[in-house]
């Protein structure tokens, strides 16, 4: 089986593509012209509406591997948390208005495009090699399943997890006494 939950292909000729991997292709495809929306856009709101997109097409992505819970996070933390706080900042200091932010020509767009085709090639590099190999992923059948997370997590990892959410409540108290003080 590979990721996708399909039997794996002897080498030879290349099979029609199932329902499932078009599936997959489509949402990639969307991810990374979601992706490139973010980057090429100049208003920051049609920006920030294409990581949202790309938030949810990686959720969807995430749910077609069969790991439910990254899914589910990526929906809720990120789509959710994470998008509302980019946006209050977006309203806040109005970057949305055209000539809010305006550059002067440098290098650093030449020294970033030259580092990300680098990073680029370097992790295709390690994409594409394992894929020409044919190497067999080890399955697991509750591999990001909730269940088996909240096992693991309770069970192999209860100490370092309660000592996390003490000091989470010990950093809520922390600033609400700060607040507190200043009032």
């Amino acid at each position: 089986m590979d990721i996708v939950g399909l039997p794996a292909q002897a080498a030879g000729p290349t099979p029609s593509m199932t329902a499932p991997v078009a599936f997959f292709v489509v949402l990639g495809a969307l991810a990374v012209v979601s992706a490139l929306g973010v980057v090429l856009f100049r208003n920051a709101l049609r920006s920030a509406l294409s990581l949202v997109v790309n938030f949810f097409t990686l959720a969807f992505l995430y749910f077609t591997l069969r790991a439910e819970l990254l899914g589910i996070t990526q929906i809720v933390v990120y789509t959710g948390a994470i998008m509302v706080l980019f946006l209050f900042v977006i309203m806040l200091l109005n970057i949305g208005a055209p000539g809010a932010l305006t550059e002067r020509k440098d290098l650093k767009r030449w020294g970033g495009g030259v580092f990300g085709l680098a990073l680029f090639l370097g992790v295709a590099a390690q994409v594409i090699v394992p894929l020409q190999q044919h190497v067999q992923p080890h399955k697991m059948d509750d591999f990001g399943r909730p269940e088996a997370l909240g096992s693991t997590l309770f069970t192999a990892y209860v100490w370092p997890f309660e000592m996390a959410s003490i000091l989470l409540l010990v950093g809520i108290v922390g600033s609400i006494l700060l607040a507190k003080r200043r009032m």
